[in-house]
């Protein structure tokens, strides 16, 4: 398990050191140190209620919507811890774009489901129609969707495909210029071909962005990820390449949790 977090922030997504997170009472994550390393897939595995999706929503820290949510620890993006006092929530979530498990495209249409987040953090004066309209043919055209809607720009984004919504989710993060891809659970909404489609769009993401993803699915996360991160009641228990976490895991633990023994 990768715990060291020291090493050289440049290489690293994301570093926690002794993460934990209190709902009222309940501890939901104990101690949790673990790296992510840029420009690759960390998949969090672990049976429903181990943390993987509170640990997820502490990356934009959209956990904190909850007065009754305390957190202690570290988690540093970009060199910067971001629980210091001088981070900005809403820089920071522009920078942690998040994808959530039902494709939620905002009721109008897909032109400015696209641009919407460009508009409401840039200044009027500065959004000329050629800067927007370049902005959603790169932004569609690097999540697959040009060909399919240049010609449907003006239709309602909600009455597309479930797979054509996800995708414009992630299409409507672009333009804000994220780092890192949050992703809970992105293809449970989806059949086999839309979860093969996202699939195929995260691989060729990640060389330009960090993805974090959740997933209960042990197949997805065995086939879309570069690094593996298993949980269980709340702690870190193994953290490796995914090759080595399913073919040979270190904690008898994460052994039974592949071998389906329970979760």
């Amino acid at each position: 398990m990768d715990t060291n977090v020291t090493t050289d922030s440049l290489e690293y997504g994301v570093l926690t050191k002794d993460l934990n997170l209190w709902y009222g009472k309940f501890q939901a994550l104990k101690s949790v140190s673990m790296s992510v390393k840029k420009g690759q897939i960390t998949s969090l595995i672990g049976p429903s209620g181990c943390g993987k999706t509170t640990l997820l929503r502490c990356f934009n820290r959209i956990n904190e919507r909850f007065s009754y949510v305390r957190t202690a620890g570290e988690i540093v993006i970009l060199g910067k811890n971001i629980y210091d006092s001088d981070v900005s929530l809403i820089e920071l979530r522009k920078n942690v774009g998040m994808v959530f498990q039902r494709p939620n495209p905002l009721p109008i249409s897909v032109y400015e489901n696209v641009v919407f987040g460009l508009k409401v953090h840039t200044p009027r004066k500065q959004l000329k129609k050629s800067v927007l309209d370049e902005t959603v043919e790169k932004s569609l055209n690097e999540v697959g969707l040009w060909d399919d809607l240049k010609d449907r720009l003006k239709t309602k984004a909600t009455s597309l495909q479930l797979e054509q919504q996800q995708k414009l989710c992630i299409a409507r993060l672009l333009p804000l210029k994220p780092d890192i891809i949050l992703m809970d659970e992105p293809c449970s909404a989806l059949d086999v071909e839309g979860t093969h489609a996202i699939e195929e769009l995260m691989f060729t993401l990640r060389n330009k962005y960090t993805i974090i993803i959740v997933t209960h699915n042990m197949s997805q996360a065995r086939r879309a990820s570069d690094e593996c991160v298993f949980m269980l009641l709340g702690e870190l228990i193994e953290h490796s390449r995914t090759e080595e976490l399913f073919i040979n895991p270190k904690n008898p633990k994460t052994a039974e949790y592949i071998e389906g023994r329970y979760g």
